[in-house]
């Protein structure tokens, strides 16, 4: 834990317009990067739960696959389907 001192010195350098919590992007305080931290972690994997749930298992699986193969010329699907390689989208299920 930091002490009170490091605190002050971490939000002043929060004010400055610094990241000082990792997670923390745009918080103009500490308290306030530490709250959007906290918040980012809790989002972030959930939102990849929740598209799992949306696609099922198999339907994620072959999204990460076809997401693998993009760069910055060509989309996954793109290299996919110059390659030959195989992107089966009937996995994909959806919700209703």
């Amino acid at each position: 834990m930091a002490s009170e001192q490091e605190r002050k010195e971490l939000d002043a350098t929060a004010k400055q317009g610094e990241t000082v919590v990792p997670g923390g992007t745009g918080g103009r305080s500490l308290e306030a990067q530490e709250h959007l931290a906290e918040g980012y972690q809790e989002l972030g994997h959930r939102g990849g739960e929740t598209r799992r749930e949306q696609i099922g298992t198999e339907g994620y699986k072959e999204m990460g696959r076809k997401g693998g193969l993009s760069t910055m010329d060509k989309s996954g699907g793109e290299r996919a389907a110059e390659e030959g390689i195989p992107i089966d989208e009937s996995k994909y299920k959806t919700c209703s």
